[in-house]
């Protein structure tokens, strides 16, 4: 037999073709490490839980009254609805980014425009924790005058900054009844009245500490956030002195001023006879003032997407955030439009004798 020679071993060629395709793999799998372990600086927002304000948390519900308040039995919802954004210090990478481009609800924002100023999860939640706390006595006070109640104010010093003017003069829960001798009823005209003048020159506040008034003279300084504007260090908030008890079980599951109208309509629902809401599913969103008035709040989409989501017939949105809601996608619900309580109130009675009934909107 005649032996086959072993022919030597070619060294192995590759086409420009297989080279591009194999440099192309390389590089998406580069990329696909880098959308996988850098983050970017964005946040997302999308739809959140609704809450039903007439309803329970954990067995209990959203709001008790004290004792010999008279309540009426209700029907329906009054739901607030949230946005669940990523938390500030929490950084999300390119796939999540791309995930929440392309899903219809959901939105997102440079985490500079959320946070500003380096926030971190406490500065966060320390913030929206006082938001809410405003809302809540905002929301009370509004909800009890819409149902006859009379309700006193008080403008006070809600805190003092370390090292200001203010530092040592004033107190937190000092009451202001003037500022250079002007009374001042609202939180607004006491901040007016104080920055009505140039960095440097000294302002007289009067206020009542445990009973007693006395007159406090402070010399102003520059305001870093608004020169123009001078500043004594102090944060002033406005206080209630309310008729009634009612206590809000909401406690840390959100934050912020949104939730603020649809509380006062819970309240002022149960403090008057018969259902407001005929039976129907109504969710909404919106800050309160005292006075009643609904101002603005972000995220309405994502608020409506989720209203809408947890079956909502109507859904009451700020007249100030009109635009936004305009800008979205259609929904399958009633929109109302709201710029007082009283408002929000006559819209739902009409609605509950009609469905159909011409309401304000957008």
């Amino acid at each position: 037999m005649v032996g086959v020679p072993v022919l030597p071993r070619r060294p192995l060629r590759l086409s420009s073709r297989s080279i591009g395709l194999v440099v192309s793999a390389l590089v998406v799998i580069a990329l696909a490490v880098v959308a996988f372990v850098t983050p970017v600086p964005y946040v997302t927002m999308k739809p959140g839980p609704t809450f039903n304000t007439l309803g329970k948390l954990d067995d209990t519900p959203m709001f008790t009254f004290g004792d010999g308040v008279a309540t009426y039995p209700t029907t329906g919802t009054l739901e607030f609805t949230s946005v669940s954004v990523t938390r500030a210090e929490t950084r999300i990478y390119l796939l999540e980014v791309l995930e929440a481009w392309f899903e219809e609800d959901s939105i997102v924002v440079p985490h500079d425009f959320m946070y500003p100023d380096n926030t971190s999860n406490a500065d966060s939640d320390a913030a929206g924790a006082a938001q809410l706390a405003n809302s809540q006595d905002a929301s009370t006070a509004a909800a009890l005058r819409a149902a006859g109640f009379d309700v006193s104010e008080r403008v006070i010093i809600d805190s003092v900054v370390k090292g200001s003017p203010a530092d040592g003069a004033l107190k937190k829960g000092d009451e202001i009844v003037a500022v250079d001798g002007r009374t001042v009823a609202t939180v607004q005209a006491a901040a007016d009245s104080i920055a009505d003048r140039k960095p440097g020159d000294d302002v007289t506040v009067t206020v009542v500490r445990k009973g007693l008034k006395k007159d406090v003279v402070i010399s102003t300084v520059v305001n870093k956030d608004a020169p123009n504007r001078p500043r004594v260090g102090v944060t002033i908030a406005m206080t209630y002195d309310f008729p009634i008890e009612i206590e809000n079980h909401i406690g840390d599951r959100v934050g912020g001023p949104s939730a603020g109208m649809m509380f006062a309509l819970s309240m002022y629902d149960q403090l008057t006879k018969g259902p407001l809401t005929g039976g129907q599913q109504i969710a909404g969103t919106g800050s309160i003032q005292g006075t009643g008035e609904v101002g603005a709040v972000g995220g309405i989409a994502q608020k409506m997407a989720g209203a809408e989501s947890a079956g909502a017939d109507i859904f009451l949105v700020p007249a100030v955030n009109c635009g936004e809601y305009l800008e979205a996608r259609s929904f399958d619900m009633t929109v109302v439009k709201v710029t007082k309580l009283q408002d929000a109130i006559d819209s739902i009675e009409a609605l509950a004798k009609n469905p159909k009934a011409k309401v304000p909107s957008c």
